[in-house]
């Protein structure tokens, strides 16, 4: 008996639409995620090859991906990649999937720096993970000495293979936020574990399953490491340097509260993300 036909690349899309139609929390930005990413498609290619059959190992390829997204592992560590400002970084369960709202931190670090004039900067990045907010600044400002660091080996694997990839030069350090940091920059960034665990019962299963909890998670209702960094800034941030994180959506004041008690001639300003969340804070030490 011969085998059936594959499908096109139409009808296998069609095919995936109804096998979620049941799953609130997919959508077909997954399903076409998928059909791009893992065959190296651009959205005029899937246009262009629509009506086309698809070779059999990739419509079994493709309903394994499928049968992956019905159980809760988030597309972007099925086909191991993500998007992030313009890029396309590997990613996998070593390191957080890089959010839209932490684009907008880049771009506030890059418009309250955006004198062309001025020496170019020294940057660290704690807690990189992908290195997704490294590779970002690098790109966009090559002549800036990038630093990023991450307690986990495996995410810094991940981070360098992105820096390789992306055509940049990153200096990569295991730390564990300053013990291993010797240096004073201009710019610290990070976007650090935040979440208190108590918190767990309301979060979303698929971070919870499939994301690394040591990028999730803080101690001290999770708030224990902006203490830490709020602790290094006097010896790791220059006197006229800036610090800029990323913090949950009910942490501003008490974020706030740590910086301007440990540097009380900081000055702190917030910033709430498009969606209207509160999302980032700049420090700026205020030593000039």
């Amino acid at each position: 008996m011969n085998k059936p036909k594959a499908p096109t690349y139409f009808e296998a899309r069609k095919w995936a639409s109804f096998r979620i139609q049941n799953y609130s929390e997919l959508d077909m930005y997954d399903v076409d995620f998928l059909l791009q990413k893992r065959f190296g498609f651009s959205t005029a290619d899937m246009l262009i090859h629509y009506h086309d059959q698809m070779p059999p190992d990739r419509w079994q390829q493709f309903q394994t991906d499928l049968n992956q997204l019905l159980l809760g592992k988030p597309v972007q560590y099925i086909v191991q990649q993500a998007d992030f400002y313009g890029m396309t970084l590997t990613v996998n369960q070593h390191v957080l999937i890089p959010r839209v709202e932490t684009e907008e931190l880049v771009d506030w670090i890059l418009s309250e720096t955006n004198d062309k004039s001025q020496e170019p900067l020294s940057v660290l990045d704690i807690g990189t993970g992908s290195g997704a907010i490294a590779i970002a600044l690098k790109k966009n400002r090559p002549d800036w000495q990038l630093s990023a660091s991450d307690i986990s080996t495996e995410a810094l694997k991940v981070a360098k293979e992105n820096a390789k990839n992306q055509g940049t030069t990153i200096n990569f350090i295991v730390s564990d936020v300053f013990t291993k940091i010797k240096s004073a920059f201009d710019i610290i960034v990070s976007n650090p574990p935040y979440i208190a665990t108590n918190e767990e019962a309301y979060m979303d299963r698929q971070v919870l399953n499939y994301e690394p909890k040591i990028a999730l998670f803080a101690a001290d209702k999770g708030l224990a490491i902006y203490k830490r960094l709020a602790e290094g800034l006097s010896s790791h941030l220059k006197p006229a340097g800036k610090l800029f994180v990323e913090i949950g959506f009910r942490q501003e004041s008490a974020v706030e509260h740590i910086f301007k008690t440990q540097l009380p001639k900081s000055k702190v300003r917030a910033r709430h993300d498009i969606t209207g969340n509160q999302r980032m804070i700049e420090l700026d030490k205020g030593d000039k």
